[in-house]
């Protein structure tokens, strides 16, 4: 069973890629991030889609320019997500036919995300919006609409972000830092996996 987690790969190298995404995999995380500031990312995601594309939504992460967007889609990327709220991003990701996550933090840039066509928001940093941020916004944001909590998520607070209204959290070394072995990253999945179905 797939859950609504988001694997932050950032440092992971195109070696590593295929070992770490069968790990993620196999605990139950289909959704893989490969942040565009490691190395060689776009080698990465061509691995990751070329291998693992049925069975796992992969994308990347630091996606700040339009011409990222389409590097992102020739490599066979599925989804896009950025620190920032950028209109012409949102739209590009969104004509390419893939999901568009840009980063947000006040309801102004939630309402621009929206209007330019966003799949999804993702609340970052989120360890600075915190659940009780999530909250107040949730208030006047259009039913239904996915936000995504990215930055400081842990086993302890998931409850919280899940009661505040989070539909599924970006996760970074709680379940890769670089230089882990598959078999770290599944022992850390195991663990991200058992707490988000304590709280789903």
């Amino acid at each position: 069973m797939s859950r609504p987690l988001i694997a932050i790969l950032r440092g992971l190298t195109p070696a590593e890629a295929p070992d770490v995404a069968s790990a993620l995999i196999d605990a139950g995380i289909t959704r893989h991030e490969v942040p565009l500031n490691s190395p060689d990312p776009l080698d990465s995601i061509r691995i990751l889609a070329r291998d693992f594309g049925d069975r796992a939504v992969i994308g990347a992460g630091t996606v700040l320019t339009v011409a990222d967007v389409a590097a992102v889609a020739e490599a066979g990327g599925r989804m896009v997500l950025s620190p920032n709220c950028a209109p012409e991003v949102i739209r590009a990701t969104r004509d390419a036919g893939m999901e568009s996550y840009p980063g947000v933090m006040t309801p102004s840039e939630c309402f621009v995300a929206l209007g330019a066509g966003a799949t999804g928001l993702k609340l970052f940093p989120g360890e600075l919006i915190g659940p009780a941020g999530l909250r107040a916004m949730r208030a006047v944001l259009p039913k239904g609409t996915e936000c995504w909590a990215v930055g400081g998520v842990s086993a302890e607070n998931m409850e919280a972000w899940r009661k505040a209204g989070a539909v599924g959290f970006g996760i970074g070394s709680a379940l890769y830092a670089p230089g882990d072995s598959a078999e770290i990253v599944a022992a850390k999945a195991a663990r991200m996996v058992a707490a988000w179905d304590a709280v789903a």
